[in-house]
């Protein structure tokens, strides 16, 4: 099966202000030296790639549209959580609804986009549960991503 980035980057073209959106995720650190720009993006590419293969073996189907634009926009925060903040004390816990809500007013994304990005820090964010295959998988490939990111730093 080969999985090519130029259908994954039809996906990612979709979202509305989408050249806006790279810039401002640009402006901020996640992982060590790694920008919210490009945890962002291997998170929805790894998250397209798991869902491919997934497909492929189990034959399930996936919606590709919610599953990568809601991966991509699921760290739409627009801060610099790093930064010594009462606002920031509780950065794991509140960026979901602050992401979610972004995203709404920034690319009009819809219900399940949104259940996506409010869902991805779960167990965490204990009372939001993922309930779609395409929130599971952006929320199991959030936390790999930010394990290997973390690695990386070393």
């Amino acid at each position: 099966m080969k999985i090519s980035k130029k259908d994954f980057y039809k996906y990612i073209y979709k979202i509305k202000k989408y050249k806006y959106i790279k810039q401002m995720l640009k402006l901020y650190k996640q992982h060590g030296i790694t920008s919210v720009f490009k945890h962002s993006r291997n998170v929805a590419y790894r998250s397209y790639i798991l869902a491919k293969k997934l497909e492929k073996r189990y034959n399930l189907k996936f919606d590709y549209d919610n599953l990568i634009i809601g991966a991509y926009l699921h760290d739409l925060y627009l801060y610099d959580w790093h930064e010594k903040s009462k606002d920031h004390k509780l950065h794991g816990f509140t960026h979901p609804k602050v992401a979610s809500k972004n995203a709404k007013e920034l690319c009009n994304i819809n219900n399940k986009e949104q259940q996506i990005i409010e869902s991805h820090m779960w167990p965490l964010t204990i009372t939001k549960i993922p309930k779609s295959k395409e929130a599971i998988i952006v929320s199991v490939v959030d936390k790999y991503s930010a394990v290997l990111e973390t690695i990386k730093r070393r």
